[in-house]
């Protein structure tokens, strides 16, 4: 499961009907690809459903998670944080054992090899 903080949810909420979108097939789509020096990156959209996504509902909205992704970021909690370098969606993933410095990479244990992503 995927879930979404209170301000995570305001702000996928908030862009979804900025762009007119029918939250009854489009969400917010969470993946992962291989890249970063830490050997993964979030690849974070707003996006309609795919033919084998996994969906999570949680406040009213859907979460879209594609099958190759899903392991990585089973559990995760997306969360919006605002700070002086800037704003933006925060992935708090209790898969991950190692980050880079800047936060933009991690590492879960079995990713030893990136080829599947």
């Amino acid at each position: 499961m995927i879930t979404l903080t209170d301000k995570g949810a305001d702000k996928v909420r908030e862009y979804l009907t900025a762009q007119n979108a029918d939250i009854a097939v489009a969400g917010l789509r969470v993946g992962v690809k291989g890249g970063g020096c830490s050997g993964f990156q979030y690849q974070l959209a707003f996006d309609e459903q795919r033919g084998d996504d996994q969906i999570f509902e949680d406040r009213g909205l859907r979460i879209l998670v594609d099958p190759d992704s899903l392991p990585y970021v089973e559990g995760s909690v997306i969360d919006f944080v605002e700070a002086m370098t800037g704003a933006g969606f925060k992935v708090e993933n209790p898969n991950v054992v190692a980050a880079c410095g800047c936060g933009s990479s991690f590492k879960v244990t079995d990713s030893e090899s990136c080829s599947a992503l």
